[in-house]
């Protein structure tokens, strides 16, 4: 068994971040889905669909949901995900390397994955001073 990734996002974000990490990582390590909620999406009316979503992508270990802003819609979605019954760990600002960084590292559980996740994101910001 493994922890399920799943991408919880605004329109265009999620989806497009899935796609660039399956061209790079062939087949990915672990079972990743992206949702995205749109700007005109009602919360409550998304929560069922949020719930199918986390429960394709866990095989038993739980649920590593990377949303892309903390406090905006598709994060309060996360948070209610953690009170259904399944184990879920929320961490915000997906990013590339942030997704990547947790693809690299699916041996490691639902635990340690939050850590791995937010090391990635920091450490996929660099700054050139020309």
């Amino acid at each position: 068994m493994s922890v399920g990734i799943l991408l919880l996002t605004h329109e265009g974000i999620g989806s497009t971040i899935l796609a660039v990490a399956s061209g790079l990582l062939n087949p990915l390590p672990l079972r990743v889905e992206a949702l995205e909620v749109g700007f005109d999406s009602d919360p409550d009316a998304m929560l069922p669909k949020a719930s199918a979503a986390m429960r394709r992508v866990d095989d038993g270990d739980g649920v590593l949901v990377l949303t892309d802003m903390y406090g905006a819609t598709p994060s309060n979605l996360a948070a209610a995900l953690a009170h259904l019954g399944t184990r879920v760990h929320r961490v915000s600002g997906l990013s590339l390397p942030m997704l990547l960084r947790v693809l690299n590292y699916a041996e490691l559980g639902l635990d340690e994955l939050p850590a791995v996740a937010a090391a990635g994101a920091r450490n996929g910001v660099r700054q050139d001073d020309w």
